[in-house]
């Protein structure tokens, strides 16, 4: 799968994924690392506090990346636009949860997503699904937003997507220049959301304040 550009984006068609059976076996491998890599740094591992640490940081890891593995790609439900709607579905400020790729911390946030749909459209509750199923690995925030873009431009083929997400990321809050609040946006766009029109109509849309 590519990009608009070209580039080549994840395809879980082709990405080799993890056979679920080898979990109880992955995660032994990475408890006996973790521990090595807190004897490393001359921690006691017989400390009361650090008692089944290993381990546990193990499971976070699977959790964390369960997206890597066999079975993680969602199933997309999707149904024919009979009713012939031709405006924008905007599902606005999903919450998520990824890991940096560049030093393994959280960077988390909300991404915007909308399609303008012309012969399918998608259960709402599968847009989430999606982000969800690219943020659950070592990811770059770029490379996210052009995933999530990417497989809904293959799937429903529709008249155009936009995807924007923002988000803080720790390794630049809690290390290096450490700036915290800073916050990062990106977009990705397919179809008729190159005219400026239709763009701007999203972006209006997801800064609109709701009241409940």
């Amino acid at each position: 799968m590519h990009n608009h550009n070209g580039d080549r984006i994840f395809d879980p068609q082709h990405e080799d994924s993890i056979p679920r059976e080898r979990e109880g076996e992955i995660i032994k491998r990475v408890a006996r690392h973790m521990a090595g890599v807190m004897q490393e740094l001359h921690m006691d591992l017989d400390d009361p506090n650090f008692k089944g640490t290993p381990e546990r940081v193990a499971k976070m890891y699977l959790e964390m990346f369960h997206g890597l593995f066999e079975g993680a790609e969602p199933t997309i439900t999707t149904f024919p636009n009979e009713e012939g709607y031709g405006h924008m579905v905007i599902e606005r400020e999903i919450p998520f949860y990824s890991m940096c790729a560049h030093h393994f911390v959280p960077f988390y946030g909300h991404a915007h997503i909308a399609y303008i749909p012309k012969e399918t459209i998608v259960g709402l509750s599968k847009l989430p699904r999606i982000l969800e199923f690219y943020a659950k690995r070592p990811q770059l925030q770029e490379r996210l937003t052009e995933q999530i873009a990417g497989y809904l431009w293959s799937q429903l083929k529709p008249l155009g997507v936009m995807v924007v997400i923002e988000a803080r990321h720790l390794c630049v809050e809690m290390r290096g220049v450490k700036k915290p609040g800073a916050l990062t946006t990106t977009s990705a766009l397919r179809g008729c959301f190159a005219d400026r029109e239709v763009r701007e109509e999203f972006l209006a849309l997801i800064r609109r304040q709701v009241n409940w």
